[in-house]
């Protein structure tokens, strides 16, 4: 069995980049997840993103980074990765939810490790995804 892997992270909408560019990124990025047996939720309130994916172990970490790499957003920061025992996300390859509310994603943005990724996980029945 392929050994999973998950990493949340929050970044910002670099300053050149128009909100539009959310809806290209999305579409990239669920034809190569697919592929890639990657799944996950992507968070964007407008300024802010706040990604949360998993998959095979060496899949997450080659994704990650890219998105490292990504000049579309800036001061990217990893607030928790770690090893999954089974999947959270089972209906999509990225899911996006477009959030009003900005203090979404700053209260995880707050915390690190299992506390951040408790705080995103319980956002999550709120999202509209």
């Amino acid at each position: 069995m392929t050994e999973l892997h998950e990493i949340l992270y929050c970044s910002m909408l670099a300053p050149d980049q128009r909100t539009d560019v959310v809806g290209q990124i999305v579409a990239q990025a669920r034809a190569r997840n697919e592929r890639e047996g990657i799944t996950g939720l992507l968070v964007f309130d407008g300024m802010r993103f706040c990604q949360h994916f998993e998959g095979p172990r060496r899949n997450v970490l080659r994704l990650m980074e890219r998105l490292e790499t990504d000049s579309r957003h800036v001061r990217m920061r990893v607030v928790y990765e770690g090893e999954l025992l089974q999947r959270r996300y089972h209906r999509f390859d990225l899911g996006l939810a477009e959030v009003e509310d900005s203090d979404d994603i700053a209260v995880v943005e707050q915390f690190d490790g299992q506390e951040a990724l408790a705080r995103f996980l319980a956002l999550r029945p709120r999202l509209d995804i």
